[in-house]
């Protein structure tokens, strides 16, 4: 199963900052993703002032129980980034198929 995750994040003035203090953890949680063929492409969403304010990210899980265990270790999630998160059931056609994880 497929979901597209929108997490936004806050707009107090910390949020750039939380966000910052878990990049590297966020960032290596999405290596291992990626690796293990759970995240297939991921994006900073960029504001006016081209200041990151949230993330778009395309999973691929067996569950949405098992994207919702993904979810309670992401460090944007237990590090407070992410106000809001949205998760969208999507299917990647096959033409896309070449970033799965054989």
């Amino acid at each position: 199963m497929q979901f597209i995750v929108m997490g936004y994040d806050g707009n107090d003035a910390g949020a750039l900052e939380r966000r910052l203090a878990v990049r590297d953890a966020h960032l290596k949680v999405c290596a291992a993703s990626v690796a293990n063929g759970t995240q297939l492409i991921g994006a900073a969403m960029m504001d006016e002032n081209g200041k990151m304010n949230g993330s778009c990210m395309v999973m691929n899980f067996e569950s949405r129980a098992h994207l919702d265990a993904w979810l309670a270790v992401e460090p944007y999630v237990t590090g407070k980034v992410w106000e809001r998160v949205e998760v969208i059931d999507c299917k990647v056609p096959d033409t896309f198929k070449h970033c799965f994880k054989a």
